[in-house]
């Protein structure tokens, strides 16, 4: 039996879940995006010379084997695909086992594959255009809500589906609160993006992409309750954090019960892309949390449960470039026991969380005040807990498969729970457990951290020689200490494999397409906008 995955928006949903207001976002004006228009030449240089820096940290060889890495991850694509519906399984493994279900983000991370693949040279523009094409040709015949996907989608007939080897939804035809009627701001955020890398990537596929794009209403997941100036509305039903965003929606039901309130997470992907296209107000950054904050208000919730308490920082005043309102925001840090090491953490210390949104949002480059400067912060915090506490031979820990044949998926990431109470490096202490490396989060920091990436993946495949075949490229997990093995894969991080190595190889081509697409005005305006009180 294959358990349903974890997913990290449904940890940040564990702590922050607030009863959500049945209001439903309006569209916001399309102000301001010719605030960042004269800008996009600059962008796209700035993308250019800071990808290419980071290609340059890597030696000939070095790239030669990275590139060998990307051929044979590739190979992994070859069976996961199903034939008829071109829909991208979710796994594959352990053995024979197929995970015949998909998600709005395993098809999302899957074009960013495909394009990547093209990119490297492992096959040729018509290929790519076909298998894209094949694809969204599906996808534009799934069920849809306002242009966006359902939770599960079976690959063999392209039918919703409750849960992975659950029920087909067509079975249950009233409106009920689960994932038949589910729609995911982080999954469909993830689609999203793998749209606009196409429309960059492929421009003849423009039409195909605008099709499915134009009907997306990302402010379904907006909660535009009235805001006061406190943290939450204590005049409505449970507290709510308004101007925050909904982890979801339930189709003729209204949106989920809880908030994606921890804006250093994957479900930011959703904010770009809803304030990119106009859904969303700017008032969704702003109201977002970069720690958990303390009270401005006896209503607030008490935080002090959180990793670190209290947390060092400060109430910083900013103008929202597109209203002009203004939003008092806690900018607060964690710190590194014992060093001078700050960073804004994740909800649950995974590798994903954190530095996933980088393979196509350029933050290094756009926030070198914010999150920029945090992604390469997370990624040292990653490193010198491993290593140095932990004293593992390598580091990478992120949410994955579980380091056995047991075909499930689980919570990982650094929480710092070897550490005092009080002195965490997550937000929530105890959703995630420390024990397990997973391959891509190694890939991931290969743009920030490229000899230190490098030479971890090195060691993986050393240490760990079951952990990587020719036929797929790594396996998803491994134990550090025993050296046991997880033999699955997963669509989406061998997708997230395949773009940081595009991003490595060819200087960043993936936030390259992303920075010429007219939905990034957003993500620049207002990673540039932020400075954090991170250093």
């Amino acid at each position: 039996m294959v358990p349903r995955r974890l997913r990290s928006l449904l940890l940040v949903a564990a702590s922050i879940a607030f009863l959500a207001s049945a209001a439903v976002a309006q569209p916001v004006r399309a102000q301001a995006a010719a605030q960042a228009a004269p800008q996009a030449g600059q962008a796209k240089a700035t993308v250019a010379a800071q990808a290419a820096a980071g290609t340059a940290a890597l030696t000939a060889s070095q790239r030669g084997v990275l590139y060998g890495i990307a051929r044979d991850t590739w190979t992994f694509y070859r069976d996961d695909v199903d034939p008829v519906t071109h829909l991208p399984l979710d796994n594959l493994g352990p053995g024979a086992t197929r995970g015949t279900y998909t998600s709005a983000s395993n098809i999302g991370v899957y074009l960013w594959a495909v394009v990547a693949a093209r990119d490297l040279g492992l096959i040729g523009r018509p290929q790519a255009r076909s298998l894209v094409t094949a694809t969204l040709t599906t996808v534009r015949g799934l069920k849809r809500f306002d242009g966006l996907l359902y939770q599960w989608y079976d690959t063999t007939t392209g039918d919703v589906i409750r849960n992975p080897g659950d029920i087909d939804c067509a079975t249950e035809p009233n409106p009920v609160p689960d994932n038949c009627y589910f729609l995911s701001a982080v999954d469909n955020g993830w689609y999203a993006s793998g749209l606009v890398v196409v429309r960059q990537a492929l421009p003849e596929l423009r039409g195909l992409v605008d099709g499915l794009m134009a009907p997306m209403n990302f402010g379904l997941f907006y909660d535009a309750g009235p805001q006061t100036a406190c943290n939450t509305n204590a005049n409505l039903p449970g507290n709510p954090p308004t101007g925050q965003m909904f982890g979801g929606f339930y189709v003729g039901q209204g949106p989920a019960g809880y908030h994606n309130g921890a804006l250093y997470s994957d479900p930011r992907i959703a904010m770009y892309v809803g304030m990119g296209l106009h859904q969303m107000p700017g008032d969704v950054w702003w109201r977002s949390w970069r720690t958990l904050p303390p009270q401005q208000c006896p209503t607030d919730p008490d935080f002090s449960w959180q990793g670190q308490w209290p947390v060092a920082g400060y109430w910083q005043t900013y103008t929202d470039p597109q209203s002009g309102r203004q939003f008092n925001v806690w900018e607060g840090h964690y710190s590194y026991q014992g060093t001078s090491l700050t960073f804004v953490p994740t909800w649950a210390g995974g590798m994903f969380e954190g530095l996933m949104a980088n393979l196509v949002v350029p933050e290094t480059t756009w926030g070198p005040r914010s999150f920029g400067l945090n992604d390469l912060r997370w990624a040292q915090v990653q490193v010198k807990y491993a290593t140095q506490v932990l004293n593992y031979p390598v580091w990478g820990l992120s949410p994955s498969s579980t380091p056995d044949d047991s075909g499930n998926y689980a919570g990982y990431g650094v929480e710092g729970l070897t550490f005092p109470a009080g002195q965490g490096l997550s937000q929530c202490r105890g959703c995630a457990t420390e024990d397990t490396v997973t391959p891509h989060a190694s890939f991931l920091a290969l743009g920030l951290l490229p000899a230190e990436a490098y030479q971890n993946i090195q060691a993986l495949r050393t240490r760990y020689p079951g952990s990587y075949t020719p036929d797929g490229g790594f396996y998803d997990a491994v134990n550090p200490v025993t050296g046991a093995v997880g033999h699955r894969r997963l669509v989406l991080d061998q997708s997230m494999i395949m773009a940081a190595l595009d991003d490595a190889l060819t200087g960043g081509a993936l936030q390259h397409y992303f920075a010429n697409d007219p939905v990034s005005w957003a993500a620049k305006l207002y990673l540039s906008d932020e400075t954090m009180s991170i250093h």
